[in-house]
């Protein structure tokens, strides 16, 4: 992995986490503010995808093994 493909993925990492946080912040203020469950059930459940896209971004990158090296790994 390059450098400048290295920074791609972690200004998407930066994005996907800037975005799980506002959801959060989106959720206590409606929470706070009475709003209808529906629209919080969709904040935290987005909330939820975001952490787990987070994640297999994660996996899928910095921890995945190349097509190259896994040919090689016994089974």
């Amino acid at each position: 992995m390059s450098e400048s493909h290295l920074s791609e993925v972690e200004k998407t990492l930066l994005y996907i986490s800037e975005a799980r946080e506002r959801a959060g912040r989106a959720v206590n203020n409606l929470e706070g503010t009475g709003a209808e469950p529906h629209l919080i059930a969709a904040l935290e459940a987005t909330e939820q995808a975001l952490a787990d896209d987070h994640r297999k971004l994660m996996q899928r990158t910095f921890f995945a093994v190349p097509s190259s090296d896994q040919e090689r790994l016994p089974v």
